[in-house]
């Protein structure tokens, strides 16, 4: 019978959190640090096997956007196993919100992606964020307004505007994501930003940008030239 080999059978050199303690995390490789994620393997594969497959099948970018259901189904581990590696990059983005959020200055459309994508890259449906900056476009707040596909007819300014005003925004930057990972702007995208632009004039607000955010790139619509 074939003996499964198990993270105790490794040298205690070799093993991953032995090595995490003595050397360092950023001493493990990407399958080591999920091993120690897992925690235990399956029946056919010890916790460093499942973790190469796993990457094998599936880049860190694709996996930590895939939910817990696919994450079951695709990669054949437990829903136990399946939760830790959601809540793994769940902590991963939050903790990049919180070291970009204090007094970030949002001089160009590239800066603002960069916060955008922290939100929006991840997501499987359309979500439309709204970010409001101070007269020097230090960000103020951001907020997702509305989740679903973009059309000029349900994006209401009065309702982002009325959130401008409540949080004393002098300007406004709007970004969504386009799941299928492709950030040309449509003919809706279009719209929207039109609609927006021209409330943000009305009410002493304006508009700086629409961002849509894609699979590792994005689209700032002021910069193809479709705000002034």
């Amino acid at each position: 019978m074939h003996h499964r080999l198990t993270i105790k059978d490794l040298p205690h050199t070799e093993r991953p959190r032995e090595r995490l303690r003595e050397q360092g995390a950023q001493a493990l490789s990407t399958a080591e640090l999920l091993a120690i994620i897992l925690r235990n393997g399956t029946r056919h594969e010890n916790a460093i096997a499942l973790a190469q497959r796993i990457l094998a099948e599936h880049s860190l970018a694709e996996l930590s956007r895939i939910d817990v259901a696919a994450i079951t189904r695709e990669l054949g581990v437990g829903t136990a196993k399946a939760c830790q590696i959601a809540a793994c990059f769940e902590l991963g983005r939050r903790l990049a919100a919180c070291t970009t959020a204090d007094a970030v200055q949002l001089r160009t459309s590239a800066d603002a992606a960069r916060i955008a994508e922290l939100d929006l890259s991840h997501l499987k449906k359309e979500h439309f964020m709204a970010m409001f900056l101070s007269t020097k476009n230090v960000l103020i707040r951001k907020e997702v307004i509305f989740i679903g596909s973009l059309d000029a007819s349900i994006v209401h300014p009065r309702e982002i505007f009325a959130r401008a005003l409540a949080v004393s925004a002098a300007k406004l930057i709007v970004a969504h994501n386009h799941p299928s990972g492709d950030p040309t702007p449509s003919e809706a995208d279009r719209a929207v930003t039109a609609q927006l632009a021209k409330a943000g004039e009305m009410m002493g607000i304006p508009l700086l940008d629409h961002l849509i955010i894609g699979d590792g790139r994005y689209a700032s619509l002021k910069d193809e030239g479709y705000l002034g």
